[in-house]
């Protein structure tokens, strides 16, 4: 427990500065963990992330996260991050080609989906910020409040569990907890920071998110189980990887661009 508050307190000392500070150094602060949540992705699958793949899925990622206008300005117009990305994807199609077929279609998924799955999701992160520190705050308070609401209630009063299979830890009365307290942390937040949509709305949101967010935590804990590792990398002590500690945002921020917060 010491190591985790002594990881998360040097980890905000140097994360919330950047976050106020905002364009190119978060930006360049987000395409580095998008690099390394691809890494800790190809390190669980037992691949190697020094080969043509694992370098064209970074950067691949790193196209997704790093916004056009800032830099790939001298690209035509219509060349979007999307149409970048793109390409990387023609390039890995391309490796069986010269593999001789040893390396398939089936192994070119990976790569493709790991980059696009850690790259849209690092990609809203900066979009967020972009709109509005107060959005891209309002994200991280009603995730943290549900992943500590979910722990206290899921000590305190759990006795069911949600996914034993993936997660034997996670409790059905922890998840409600986590969302409760989602909610009640949203509704203080809305009353000093009001965001587009009317405060009842954004509530309901608020338990969309919180649902949301709880099952990007369930979907990286189904990898981690699948490939049989405790944390998905090393990089924070005590906290695990970088996927350990933005699984739940990965999946939030893309919904959050989804029904228009920005």
């Amino acid at each position: 427990m010491k190591q985790r508050i002594i990881t998360a307190v040097v980890a905000l000392a140097f994360f919330i500065p950047l976050i106020i500070l905002g364009s190119m150094p978060l930006q360049i602060l987000a395409a580095a963990m998008a690099g390394v949540g691809v890494y800790e992705l190809f390190n669980m699958r037992g691949l190697e992330i020094k080969s043509l793949e694992g370098a064209l899925a970074i950067l691949g990622s790193v196209l997704l996260v790093l916004p056009k206008e800032t830099w790939f300005s001298f690209l035509p117009e219509k060349v979007d991050n999307v149409a970048l990305f793109y390409l990387i994807v023609m390039f890995i199609l391309m490796v069986p080609v010269f593999s001789k077929n040893t390396y398939t279609f089936d192994d070119a998924a990976f790569p493709v989906l790991v980059s696009l799955y850690v790259g849209i999701g690092f990609q809203n992160f900066i979009a967020a910020r972009e709109a509005g520190i107060q959005v891209l705050m309002f994200a991280l308070f009603v995730v943290w409040a549900t992943d500590i609401g979910a722990y206290f209630c899921g000590m305190k009063f759990g006795k069911n569990k949600l996914a034993p299979n993936i997660s034997p830890n996670k409790t059905i009365e922890g998840s409600i907890g986590g969302i409760l307290c989602a909610v009640v942390v949203a509704a203080i937040y809305l009353i000093f920071w009001p965001l587009p949509y009317n405060i009842v709305v954004m509530l309901v949101l608020t338990v969309l998110f919180s649902i949301v967010g709880q099952m990007g935590d369930l979907v990286q804990s189904a990898y981690k189980r699948y490939y049989g590792v405790k944390d998905s990398g090393k990089i924070l002590p005590g906290h695990g990887g970088i996927l350990d500690r933005f699984d739940s945002l990965l999946f939030v921020f893309p919904l959050m661009h989804l029904v228009g917060l920005f």
